[in-house]
């Protein structure tokens, strides 16, 4: 008897591994049907059975169109059966993605990051009046808080105000503005935690006269 043990290594290959051996069989075995009448039949019985095998995603939209997928992909895209649903193709399961765009710019001031100067081509944009200027002073008070991420030391306003210029390429100049920044004690500023533990109302028993 054991000489006739079969080991996983030597068993067919699982395509969705995710189902087991015995849907593979089923489907092993649908495709192998020489009426189409008969392959569909099973082909709704696996179905059936591979819903109950993941009962909790039953009220998911597109379930049904998933489990089709699967049962195609199951059968190596070999099973000749009608589907409610567009048959997936093996050009497209097998379709490498289009690699990600990744940004090419490389910053002078690098501890500021790249959405800072998305912010500041937003803001030229804008129109003069109080929002665009509230908006300008909420830009360097962030460049301030990287500033002092990446170096703990104090940095002053000028400073923020001439790269501030300098990365909106001279369309935005605070260099005379006689508004201060926030200073960098509230910037750096933690957190405070706070507990939810309640103060105890509890008072100590010790003294009390006991009858």
């Amino acid at each position: 008897m054991i000489d006739q043990l079969e080991y996983n290594t030597e068993r067919e290959h699982l395509i969705i591994p995710e189902y087991g051996r015995h849907i593979q069989k089923m489907v092993n075995y649908a495709k192998s049907r020489e009426t189409k009448e008969e392959r569909n039949k099973l082909a709704n019985a696996i179905i059936a059975v591979m819903g109950n095998l993941q009962p909790h995603l039953r009220d998911v939209p597109d379930f049904q169109h998933k489990l089709w997928d699967q049962l195609f992909i199951m059968a190596d895209f070999e099973l000749d059966a009608d589907s409610p649903f567009e048959k997936p193709s093996r050009e497209v399961l097998e379709a490498r993605p289009e690699p990600l765009k990744y940004p090419q710019n490389h910053p002078k001031y690098r501890f500021y990051g790249n959405n800072i100067k998305t912010m500041i081509d937003v803001a030229n944009t804008w129109e003069e009046g109080e929002m665009k200027e509230a908006l300008l002073y909420t830009i360097a008070n962030h460049m301030k808080k990287c500033f002092l991420n990446w170096n703990k030391d104090t940095v002053e306003d000028v400073v923020i105000f001439d790269h501030l210029f300098e990365l909106s390429n001279g369309e935005i100049d605070l260099r005379r503005s006689e508004e201060d920044l926030s200073d960098s004690t509230s910037l750096m500023r933690s957190k405070k935690k706070y507990s939810n533990k309640k103060p105890s109302n509890k008072k100590h028993n010790r003294g009390r006269k006991r009858y």
